[in-house]
């Protein structure tokens, strides 16, 4: 038996009872509230995860453009702009910062 058989076994093992759980358990299992909140707030997590490293590379010679074309979209986001609504000002952000960062150097 090779040395990875128990690795992938295992991490098989490990994605498929989650997904699995709510198909065997059905309606006899309730989660707290605390956490269904805490569930809710998952993939939210893991976007922010995903999206925040993408900010801080976006210019590497001058990083504050990612963060001004991220607070942009937070702000717009947090005015409860529509996603494209979003994007557009994150946009319309990161290239007035990059003209500002221009006319700077």
């Amino acid at each position: 038996m090779s040395p990875e058989l128990p690795l992938i076994l295992g991490l098989s093992l490990a994605t498929a009872l989650p997904r699995l759980a709510p198909a065997l358990l059905g309606d006899r299992f309730r989660p707290p509230k605390a956490l269904h909140r805490w569930l809710d707030a998952v993939p939210f997590a893991a976007l922010g995860a995903l999206i925040f490293p993408g900010i801080l590379n976006a210019d590497p010679t001058t990083p504050w453009v990612g963060v001004a074309a991220g607070a942009a979209a937070l702000l717009a986001s947090w005015l409860r702009a529509p996603a494209y609504g979003a994007a557009l000002a994150a946009v319309l952000a990161a290239a007035l910062a990059q003209a500002l960062a221009q006319a700077l150097i």
